[in-house]
């Protein structure tokens, strides 16, 4: 099986992207949706014992937390701590539960792919991308975003330059949707004929 790592920076449309994938039938394992479970489940007893305060009723309360991590950068990383080993286990589970049932392909949908060390995971890197215009355009009129808080996540993100120089496959969102998908079609389409052609080899 083909692991595919999906990223992108803030605004680059990874999600739209990813959901392209999933409809053209390749499992996609989503990072944030997992975070979003985890904080509901087995993290939420672990955050709230390094960070007291933070849940509520059983889940963890993003607000709240965030407001003790986000502008201090050792808290951040004692979280990430907590998080990381949690996400990289599920989307090991993930991965072992497609390959034995034969899925040729996989993607992992991970947003700090660079960042975090997790190019040596997978096969193959898909960068989504898109003109430093449209991505802030996107990301400013997302909800209680602003100028100062979108500077402060491009700070922590690998430059999307270096992303695109780091990857097998850029899709550039700022095209349109069709654009989008025909670029997804053609990189499944590539990989399945690249998996064929070993099989046969």
């Amino acid at each position: 099986m083909i692991v595919l790592g999906l990223t992108g920076s803030i605004g680059m449309g990874k999600s739209a992207t990813a959901k392209m994938f999933a409809e053209a039938g390749v499992p996609v394992h989503d990072s944030d949706e997992t975070v979003h479970r985890l904080y509901s489940g087995k993290a939420a007893p672990l955050v709230e014992a390094a960070f007291p305060g933070t849940t509520q009723a059983g889940a963890v309360d993003r607000a709240k937390l965030a407001g003790k991590v986000l502008t201090d950068p050792a808290a951040l990383k004692q979280l990430e701590a907590i998080i990381h080993p949690l996400v990289r286990a599920d989307a090991d589970a993930f991965l072992a539960r497609h390959r034995a049932a034969g899925a040729p392909l996989a993607v992992l949908d991970i947003p700090l792919l660079f960042e975090t060390g997790g190019r040596n995971r997978v096969d193959k890197v898909v960068v989504v991308t898109a003109s430093p215009e449209i991505q802030r355009q996107r990301v400013l009129a997302r909800p209680g975003m602003d100028e100062e808080k979108f500077s402060s996540i491009l700070a922590k993100q690998v430059p999307d330059a270096e992303k695109r120089r780091q990857a097998d496959f850029v899709i550039d969102t700022g095209h349109g949707f069709d654009a989008a998908r025909k670029a997804v079609e053609a990189i499944i389409a590539e990989l399945s004929g690249e998996k064929s052609g070993k099989a046969g080899s």
